[in-house]
C-alpha cells in the first residue's frame, strides 16, 4: 500500500480506552431520567461513533418531550470526573503517532464528542501535543457521523485532499462518513467496549464499507507502511 497522505482518527475507541466509561454514564442519566430500558448494550448498539446532540435527540424522542437543558452537561461532568483516575490510552498509539510522524503522515482527530470533552480527554490521556491544531469536534461542523461533514473539514484543515486520507474507526457511522468523505476507512475492534461483540461488531464494520477490520494498533501500522 503506498502511505496516505494523512491518518484521521476517532478518538474514543481508537486512541482513548472511554468508550465503556461513557457508555455506563450515559445510560445512567438516561435511567435516571426514566428511560428505563436505556442499559449499556442499548446505548452502545444506538450511539457508538454519535455525536452527543444527537443522544438528546433521541433522548427527546423517548421522552415525549425536551431533553433537559443539562443533560449534557451532567454526562460530560460525570464522565470528566471518571476520566482523572480511569482513563488510559488505546494499547500502542504512541508507538504508531510516533511511525506515521517519521514517516511524514499527516495525522488528525474527528470526534462526535463535544469540543469540551474532546480537549479535556487528550489533556488527561497526555495526547494533547499530538494533535494541537489538528482535533476536531462534530461541533464545528453540520452534520455528524454518518454524514461526511466533519471527515471534509478535518481534511481541509489539515491541507489534504480526501482520497489522500485513512480514517481509524470503531462505529459504522463513522466508517459511513469517511466512505461518503471519499477517504479509506480502516475498522478497528481493540477497544474493551467490544470485548463481548467482537465479531458482531467487526461484520457491521464490513458490511459498512471498511477495508479491513483490525484488532489492535500495531496491525493498524502494518496495514499503512507494511510489517517491515
Amino acid at each position: 500500500m503506498l502511505s496516505p497522505a494523512a491518518v484521521i482518527f476517532d478518538m474514543d475507541g481508537c486512541l482513548v480506552d472511554s468508550e465503556p466509561l461513557s457508555l455506563e454514564v450515559i445510560a445512567s442519566e438516561m435511567q435516571s431520567l426514566g428511560i428505563k430500558d436505556a442499559d449499556i448494550s442499548d446505548v452502545r448498539d444506538r450511539f457508538l461513533g454519535v455525536s452527543i446532540q444527537d443522544i438528546c435527540k433521541n433522548v427527546s424522542e423517548r421522552l415525549g418531550r425536551a431533553c433537559p437543558d443539562d443533560f449534557i452537561d451532567r454526562v460530560e461532568n460525570r464522565l470528566l470526573a471518571e476520566y482523572q483516575t480511569r482513563l488510559c490510552q488505546i494499547k500502542h498509539v504512541e508507538t504508531l503517532l510516533d511511525r506515521l510522524s517519521e514517516e511524514g503522515v499527516k495525522t488528525a482527530l474527528a470526534t462526535g464528542s463535544s469540543l469540551r470533552r474532546m480537549r479535556a480527554t487528550l489533556e488527561i490521556s497526555n495526547l494533547l501535543p499530538r494533535f494541537k491544531g489538528t482535533a476536531f469536534s462534530a461541533e464545528q461542523v453540520d452534520h455528524g457521523k454518518p454524514a461526511p461533514d466533519l471527515f471534509l473539514f478535518a481534511a481541509q484543515q489539515i491541507g489534504v485532499d480526501p482520497t489522500g486520507c485513512i480514517v481509524v474507526e470503531d462505529s459504522p457511522h463513522g466508517v459511513k462518513g469517511a466512505i461518503a468523505a471519499g477517504m479509506k476507512a480502516i475498522g478497528f475492534v481493540g477497544g474493551a467496549h467490544l470485548d463481548d461483540i467482537r465479531d458482531y461488531q467487526t461484520n457491521l464494520l464490513h458490511v459498512a464499507g471498511a477495508s479491513i477490520i483490525l484488532h489492535n494498533l500495531q496491525d493498524v501500522g502494518h496495514e499503512i507502511f507494511g510489517k517491515s
